[in-house]
């Protein structure tokens, strides 16, 4: 167990009981390093063993596998605890928070629970990103947009801006100017449409990602229900609070407005993702938000880094213009100067980072301790060719998804058609993977089932094309069977793969490689109590992928990290490249002019710095490659230096060139006289 420092014992002990402080909430800003995961953990196993009931604290983090490692850490600790006090290891069972979560899966558990007070059938369907796109995709075509003689936005922009409006609560004029300005003509169109979603949403008794949020934070103003929820829990704990939106943020204050027993935890300077509706003044406002205002603790010691990378992160934060400004150290004083490296162009800058890395690899750091860095994706495009003509393996991150593979999407569409038959787009889906089904025989076996009330049993009769029909009609006997809860859910879903593995046969060449990942999901469902919590949590918090890949994957047991700075979020690697580090990628382009993107553009470069151990090398190309202009031609621009190099940061970096530029003539003679010199001395100290 990591010893912990002052900061981080003040942070756990704070209870805000005190007379003075009238119950004041706690903000602890963490910054790159500082063992924030290892001090929450640490304050909720101080509550478990002062006495407080695992079941009256709420723990909400952004990802669920979030969840789990808090609360494995929080057991450890309560156990080595409970073994020091009684000197025998404890018999008692571990501690089990039931309430925690990501925002959208505790919003969905809320809203279940009081969903008729508010006048929600509890049974509702979660879509994913995927499913929204495709329903609003179907509308659009019904609204007959897709027609027209200038081209409509396609369905992941639309759902795209409808996300922005709902999760920053924002007029659609007002984010079609600010962040779709492209689509500004497209505005009482848009408005249709996303009203036409919502009422088809309705229908079919679903609710997409934005939903989640949306409901539940209306839910969180009816004091009635407010009340409840804020009687159900004594202590709350928020992690990454400088990643809330608007509405996550409102959710908190209508359920706990005078946030007695709320703790949040985040780092202003790691707040990057505005592209998400994420608003960094959540956290920067948190403490004013209350009577008497929050108390804050800084975790300044970073465990990570070295000084050197810490003076460089302070000193790019410091000529920042908003936030707390934490000055991170580190007790390793001593370390490797961070490098800025000029190259000619990213071809040369791929060169320099090969050889880099081989040669660390030599001094035995592996390939998977060391990390390339991006701002966005197309950035290692050369890099990536040199790495496979070097034959390096790597991996680059932010690949497929493993829920947004064709065949597993298949499988869960049946198992939400069954949970829910009013869920049209599931049920189109599936039943165009039948033989001789088509979009118009899917459509009309949807609305015999809806003119039947959702009825499976019923829709034996409908009429099918014969190729389909005995296919069809063993697909129904499951649908009603898991419908009516007939079978057990630990045997639904193998049910289901039973069934589906003759459709993954009929429309997969590669089905036998399909295959294992349809045998994963049913191992997978095991571990969730009901079926409605597996396709909830599912589809809230997928896991990656394991197949279904865009190519072969290079089988070795070391490989490089390429990543993007988004991605890269919460790593770290003992060797650090941050590729392309000049204005137009750092700040990026579209950045200029607006002071606060700028802020995130700085706030972006350091969670880059950060991720740092050892070695740090920040590479500046005189000019890039740009994908839009290779179809042209041998196109490249040129790279002013970036703006966040100031002289003040400037100081702290050892600049150099690659490759090293050739001496003139009269600089090979100086230095050939040189090594003379050295030679005479050398021979002089043996002649003696």
């Amino acid at each position: 167990m990591m010893m912990l420092n002052k900061e981080q014992q003040n942070a756990i002990e704070y209870s805000g009981s005190d007379a003075s402080l009238n119950q004041a909430p706690l903000l602890i800003i963490a910054g790159a390093g500082t063992g924030k995961t290892n001090t929450l953990a640490h304050k909720t196993a101080r509550l478990i063993l002062n006495g407080e009931s695992p079941e009256r604290i709420l723990l909400v983090t952004f990802a669920r596998r979030a969840a789990g490692e808090l609360s494995s850490r929080a057991n450890r600790i309560v156990e080595q605890q409970r073994v020091k006090e009684r000197a025998t290891p404890s018999t008692a069972q571990p501690i089990k928070i039931s309430w925690m979560g990501t925002f959208h899966s505790i919003a969905a558990r809320l809203l279940r629970e009081h969903a008729n007070a508010i006048g929600l059938e509890s049974d509702f369907t979660v879509m994913d990103r995927n499913d929204s796109a495709d329903m609003i995709d179907v509308i659009r075509h019904e609204l007959d947009f897709t027609s027209s003689v200038k081209r409509f936005p396609k369905k992941k922009t639309c759902l795209d801006i409808y996300s922005r409006c709902v999760n920053s609560r924002q007029p659609i004029e007002d984010v079609l100017d600010a962040h779709f300005p492209y689509c500004r003509q497209w505005h009482k169109e848009l408005t249709l449409l996303f009203a036409a979603y919502a009422k088809a949403k309705m229908e079919q008794v679903c609710l997409d990602y934005d939903d989640l949020l949306l409901y539940c934070y209306h839910m969180a103003q009816v004091p009635e229900i407010a009340k409840q929820v804020r009687e159900q829990f004594d202590y709350i704990l928020v992690d990454e609070y400088q990643d809330t939106n608007v509405l996550q943020a409102g959710i908190l204050m209508g359920f706990f407005p005078t946030g007695k027993g709320l703790t949040v935890v985040g780092d202003d300077a790691q707040s990057i993702y505005s592209f998400r509706a994420a608003d960094v003044d959540n956290i920067l406002n948190f403490p004013q938000q209350f009577t008497p205002p929050a108390r804050v603790i800084s975790l300044k010691q970073n465990y990570r880094s070295h000084q050197a990378i810490l003076d460089l992160s302070n000193a790019l934060l410091s000529e920042g213009d908003e936030g707390y400004k934490v000055e991170l150290f580190s007790d390793r004083k001593s370390g490797i100067k961070p490098k800025l490296v000029s190259v000619e162009d990213d071809t040369k800058q791929a060169e320099y980072i090969v050889e880099m890395v081989l040669a660390a690899r030599e001094q035995g750091i592996e390939l998977k301790k060391q990390a390339v860095l991006f701002r966005s994706s197309y950035h290692s495009d050369r890099l990536e060719l040199e790495l496979t003509r070097r034959n390096i393996p790597f991996v680059k991150h932010g690949g497929l998804k493993f829920l947004e593979a064709a065949h597993v999407k298949d499988l869960l569409s049946i198992l939400r058609w069954a949970d829910n038959p009013k869920h049209k787009i599931s049920a189109f889906r599936v039943l165009k993977l039948l033989p001789s089904v088509g979009p118009k025989i899917a459509e009309r076996v949807i609305n015999f089932l809806y003119t039947k009330s959702g009825s499976f049993n019923e829709l034996r009769d409908c009429p099918i094309p014969q190729l389909a029909s005995e296919l069809f009609q063993a697909l129904v006997k499951v649908l009603n069977a898991i419908h009516t809860n007939n079978i057990p859910w630990s045997e639904q879903v193998n049910s289901v793969v039973h069934i589906y593995k003759e459709l993954l046969e009929i429309n997969y060449d590669d089905h036998f490689v399909r295959c294992g990942d349809i045998e994963q999901m049913a191992q997978i469902s095991q571990q969730f109590p009901t079926r409605e919590r597996f396709l909830t949590e599912l589809t809230l918090d997928p896991p990656q992928s394991t197949g279904d890949l865009a190519g072969p994957p290079l089988i070795d047991d070391d490989f490089l990290i390429l990543s993007t700075v988004h991605s890269a979020k919460g790593q770290e690697w003992n060797n650090v490249f941050i590729l392309n580090v000049a204005d137009g990628n750092f700040p990026n382009e579209y950045a200029a002019g607006n002071k606060r993107a700028l802020e995130e553009e700085r706030r972006l470069l350091n969670v880059a710095i950060t991720r740092a151990k050892n070695e740090l090398h920040l590479m500046q190309p005189m000019k890039y490659w740009v994908p839009e202009q290779q179809r042209h031609g041998d196109r490249h621009v040129y790279g002013a230096k970036s703006r966040f190099l100031t002289e003040g940061l400037l100081k702290l970096i050892e600049t150099c060139h690659y490759p090293r530029k050739e001496l003139n003539q009269k600089e090979k003679e100086s230095a050939k006289l040189a090594i003379t010199d050295i030679k005479k001395t050398v021979l002089g100290i043996w002649d003696a």
